[in-house]
């Protein structure tokens, strides 16, 4: 007894059922396509200085990883805020002197300390600058500043609480922010001044995500 094959539509071939290979190739092409938008990197090291100062003795340890360092618009911002306070200083010894009859030694042998002392830092203000930097690793980031006195803090991301820019009126006119890391223990706070804003807006969105991360336990 012989089957009978099923009538064929005119004009049109017998096709032969896809293999299971044909259909995952045919299911692919159509789907549809998924863009994934390309990871860039956060400018850290754009505007800031070329080469981190760092302790040469016979101690001295090298972290893992790279060193990311400040804007050195910093030292200029630093500089303008001394030169304001000086001048303040001197109004208020003249002050002291003429409107308020004080003796006019012990006013401005005050006044000639506290200038001395803004004098020393805006000599050494550009070395410390200079030394200052941070490290992000896979667990924490490090932050650094001094040479002569080096501190050296390392907060893990889980341990981050808030993470704060502020902009005075001196940092918006040179266009540089100060980002702040607030962690449970008040002596873990971190404080990275001098960083240009597009660097201080990346490395926030990045700590806040990694320490929410970290929290969460992904």
């Amino acid at each position: 007894m012989t089957i009978p094959e099923p009538p064929q539509t005119p004009g049109t071939d017998p096709v032969a059922p896809p293999t299971r290979a044909q259909a995952r190739a045919r299911s692919a092409s159509n789907a549809p396509a998924v863009h994934s938008a390309p990871a860039s990197a956060p400018a850290l090291d754009e505007g800031t200085y070329p080469a981190l100062r760092t302790p040469t003795g016979r101690g001295a340890l090298a972290l893992d990883g790279s060193w990311h360092q400040i804007s050195p618009k910093y030292v200029i911002a630093e500089v303008l805020l001394r030169l304001i306070l000086l001048v303040v200083i001197a109004v208020g010894a003249y002050a002291a002197t003429t409107l308020l009859a004080q003796p006019w030694p012990w006013a401005w042998t005050v006044a000639g300390v506290i200038a001395v002392w803004v004098v020393v830092e805006l000599v050494i203000l550009p070395r410390q600058a200079r030394a200052i930097g941070y490290m992000l690793r896979a667990d924490d980031i490090v932050f650094r500043r001094g040479i002569l006195w080096q501190r050296m803090i390392a907060v893990p991301y889980g341990r981050m609480q808030l993470v704060d820019i502020t902009r005075g009126p001196v940092d918006r006119a040179f266009g540089i922010a100060k980002l702040k890391l607030v962690t449970a223990a008040a002596t873990t706070g971190v404080e990275i001044p001098g960083m240009t804003e597009d660097a201080a807006e990346a490395l926030r969105d990045t700590l806040i995500d990694v320490a929410e991360m970290r929290r969460t336990g992904l």
